[in-house]
């Protein structure tokens, strides 16, 4: 069973829009997973803009993928290195900590990810 930045079991990041590398819902990662997409984040739209910027359009439908595209307030699995780039640029989405997958304290500390948490329970 995939863990979380906390210890625990993994929570579902977002069914709607459908999530995850294996579009299931979760930010579990396994080898063909390059992008590493295991934080599950809250879009905002100044991380969205951030995104496109650098040239990551997280905004606009890619029906080719089955990608919706995000609006604020959507969850989505992110690349640890994406949110890593916006957290230097201080452009860091709020992470949800009990979807965020273990993997990602290999990247950035748990008090970074504290310190963005979108949880009520800090």
């Amino acid at each position: 069973m995939a863990r979380n930045v906390l210890g625990t079991p993994l929570a579902v990041c977002s069914v709607r829009p459908l999530t995850g590398f294996y579009r299931n819902g979760r930010c579990e990662t396994g080898r063909d997973d390059v992008g590493l997409h295991c934080v599950c984040v809250v879009a905002t739209d100044e991380f969205l803009a951030f995104s496109a910027a650098r040239g990551n359009d997280l905004s606009t439908p890619n029906p080719a993928y089955a990608f919706p595209g995000l609006q604020a307030g959507d969850r989505w699995c992110l690349c640890i290195l994406r949110w890593k780039e916006a957290l230097e640029a201080g452009r860091a989405p709020p992470v949800v900590l009990e979807a965020t997958h273990i993997s990602t304290l290999e990247f950035v500390a748990l008090e970074d990810l504290r310190r963005h948490a979108a949880d009520l329970a800090r």
